[in-house]
């Protein structure tokens, strides 16, 4: 399976370009970068010390001309034009991009009406894992507990809260019963008054290197229940994105998450 990946010289494409070249099923066909990117013309394998033969180019059209899948994990406006040039070259693609507007993630619904899409916040299996287990903890306890969202990322991370906590968010609402745009309370401040008991609150760290930690807190009275996933490497984040690639052999169109790649619906 040919793969192309876009952002190729960031820390997550780096990571990527790495799992690829070790799957003996997998082949990269094209490593993408912006133009103007200082690495362009390089080795995309130099990173891990090993050259590979593919240069990182800013031709993404091509590039994804020539390949079976695109695993993108860039920003929403890169990933809508790699997204374009998907569709009109009938590649599939495995988005792992965060932030997206509303208008964003109806131009990928559409799409995938054309090609196979795997489109998810967070592609690490344990984290997908925890998703479930939110999900049953929530239908458990119901309402008598309230319910909070900490996440923890690197000090470059730019969009907060993290799609991953905002998944968490949906999944614990949906278990609930509840509206997530009606109920979330983004980090408080001041005088705010006695909590609202159906409310979804989320709180964001950013600093050092903390790849990633996610813990859902189901606060009742007498007891406190967490469910907490933390990834050491992102090479969790790579793995999982493999198998959503493979996950896309053989399918012709769709709009899949990582829940459909791993069996849990």
């Amino acid at each position: 399976m040919k793969i192309a990946i876009a952002g190729s010289s960031g820390r997550m494409g780096r990571t990527l370009i790495e799992a690829v070249l070790s799957g003996k099923d997998l082949k990269l066909s094209a490593a993408l970068e912006i133009a103007g990117n200082p690495h362009l013309g390089k080795d995309a394998g130099e990173s891990s010390g090993s050259a590979c033969g593919v240069a990182i180019s800013a031709d993404y059209a091509a590039g994804i001309a020539a390949s079976d899948c695109l695993i993108d994990f860039t920003r929403p406006e890169g990933s809508l034009l790699h997204l374009d040039a998907c569709v009109k070259s009938g590649t599939k693609m495995v988005i792992g991009t965060t932030g997206f507007s509303a208008e964003g993630k109806q131009r990928i619904a559409t799409a995938a009406k054309q090609i196979a899409i795997v489109f998810a916040p967070n592609m690490a299996v344990g984290v997908n894992a925890t998703f479930k287990l939110a999900e049953v903890a929530a239908k458990i306890l119901g309402d008598a507990y309230d319910v909070e969202i900490i996440e923890a990322h690197h000090r470059h991370k730019v969009d907060a809260p993290s799609g991953t906590a905002l998944k968490l968010g949906e999944v614990v609402a949906a278990a609930l019963g509840r509206d997530l745009k009606s109920c979330a309370v983004y980090g408080r401040e001041g005088d705010t008054g006695e909590r609202d008991p159906r409310s979804i609150g989320f709180h964001a760290i950013r600093g050092g290197d903390i790849v990633g930690e996610h813990t859902v807190i189901f606060a009742g009275s007498g007891e406190r229940v967490e469910v907490t996933v933390r990834s050491q490497s992102r090479m969790t984040y790579a793995s999982g994105a493999l198998r959503a690639a493979r996950f896309l052999r053989g399918k012709a169109s769709g709009l899949y998450d990582m829940q459909d790649v791993l069996g849990l619906k």
